[in-house]
């Protein structure tokens, strides 16, 4: 009959090697994230300026281009979060409030190209483009696909953590579909709230967004609550995408 001490020691070479094999699952995930994102480079390039809606490219601007004061960038402090970067604030004035503007991600894969939208989310519009004239995003690795099928980039420290030294609050996050009374026939299934192409910021704590941003490889409906608000849509690179789906 085993003694109290070999039975303790049996438990504990059990719990030893359910713990190794929990680690095990874990790294060869974490190998499969590097395997598919790693090697991609994300250099973000705002190009083309403010495409108008109604009239894209026109010389002619819109009535009315601007709004003054419409975005509160919340001023970060690097003793506290060291993985931030500081290259300054963008401008609270002279901000688009209308059109689009385009965005291409150059990576070691392709490229991929989206289309921001200025009337839902002017502010991430003004950030994006204000970070990508300081070259912040310049040789920085999209280093996480998300569990929920979004390869994330945007943070120059590759932690999770990093990004400018403010943050702004959440334009335009999707309302999720509330259940109708029951019915005999089946209702028709809901749109997802992020399609897959869909560009959308991400922050810790949510609301409080910098420079990450999302691109989501394949169409996602949250359970609960809609965390991300969307910024735009990839207009081209799908096929990229496509490679980086694990």
């Amino acid at each position: 009959m085993a003694s109290s001490r070999d039975r303790q020691r049996k438990l504990a070479r059990e719990k030893l090697e359910r713990q190794k094999a929990r680690r095990a699952v874990k790294e060869r995930r974490t190998r499969r994230i590097r395997a598919g994102v790693g090697a991609v480079l994300a250099v973000l390039v705002i190009a083309g300026g403010v495409a108008w809606l109604g009239g894209a490219f026109d010389r002619d601007p819109p009535a009315d281009p601007a709004a003054d004061d419409i975005c509160a960038w919340t001023p970060q402090s690097t003793s506290t979060t060291p993985e931030l970067k500081d290259v300054g604030t963008p401008p609270t004035d002279g901000i688009a409030t209308s059109g689009t503007r385009e965005m291409k991600v150059v990576t070691s894969q392709g490229t991929i190209a989206a289309s921001l939208n200025l009337g839902t989310a002017p502010c991430g519009g003004e950030s994006m483009s204000y970070l990508a004239g300081k070259k912040f995003y310049d040789n920085t690795e999209c280093h996480e696909i998300t569990a929920f099928g979004a390869l994330r980039c945007g943070d120059p420290s590759g932690t999770g953590r990093g990004g400018p030294t403010y943050t702004f609050y959440n334009e335009d996050v999707p309302a999720l579909p509330t259940p109708g009374p029951s019915a005999s026939a089946a209702p028709p299934p809901a749109a997802p709230a992020y399609p897959a192409g869909t560009v959308a910021l991400i922050s810790d704590p949510p609301g409080n967004n910098g420079s990450q941003f999302l691109v989501f490889l394949k169409d996602y409906s949250p359970k609960d609550q809609a965390l991300y608000p969307i910024h735009g849509k990839v207009t081209t690179g799908q096929d990229v995408l496509a490679t980086l789906i694990l």
